[in-house]
C-alpha cells in the first residue's frame, strides 16, 4: 500500500472516531443534582457573628452588593484577612465587619 493512501486512510479514521466521540458527549443528557441550598455555618456557641452575616450576604444574591450591613461585612472581612492575625471585631463596631463611624460620616480614613 502507497504511503499516502494509509495517511489518509488513518487521518479518515481518526476524523471519524473523533466525530463519533463528540456526537456521543454531545446527545448525552446530563443528569445535574439538585442545587442544594447553602448550609448556615455549624451552629455552636462560638460561632463568629461575621461568619453568619456573610452568609446572609451571601444568600441575598444580587442584592448583597447594595446592603450596606454586607459591604460593611465585606470589608471587616478584607480586613481580616490582610491583617495577620487578627479574628475579632475592631473594638467600638456596631456590627460585625463595621469599620467604624466616623468613616461614615465623612471623616478621612486616617483621622480614626
Amino acid at each position: 500500500m502507497d504511503p499516502k493512501t494509509l495517511a489518509r486512510v488513518g487521518a479518515i479514521a481518526f476524523v471519524a472516531v473523533a466525530i463519533t466521540a463528540t456526537v456521543i458527549v454531545l446527545s448525552r443528557k446530563e443528569e445535574r443534582p439538585e442545587a442544594a441550598p447553602p448550609r448556615p455555618p455549624a451552629q455552636t456557641g462560638a460561632t463568629d457573628p461575621l461568619q453568619a452575616e456573610l452568609f446572609r450576604c451571601q444568600s441575598l444574591g444580587e442584592a448583597g452588593p447594595r446592603d450596606p450591613a454586607c459591604l460593611r461585612a465585606w470589608a471587616e472581612s478584607r480586613r481580616r484577612f490582610l491583617t495577620p492575625g487578627t479574628t475579632r471585631p475592631q473594638a467600638g463596631s456596631g456590627l460585625p465587619g463595621s469599620i467604624g463611624e466616623t468613616r461614615h460620616r465623612g471623616a478621612a480614613p486616617g483621622s480614626e
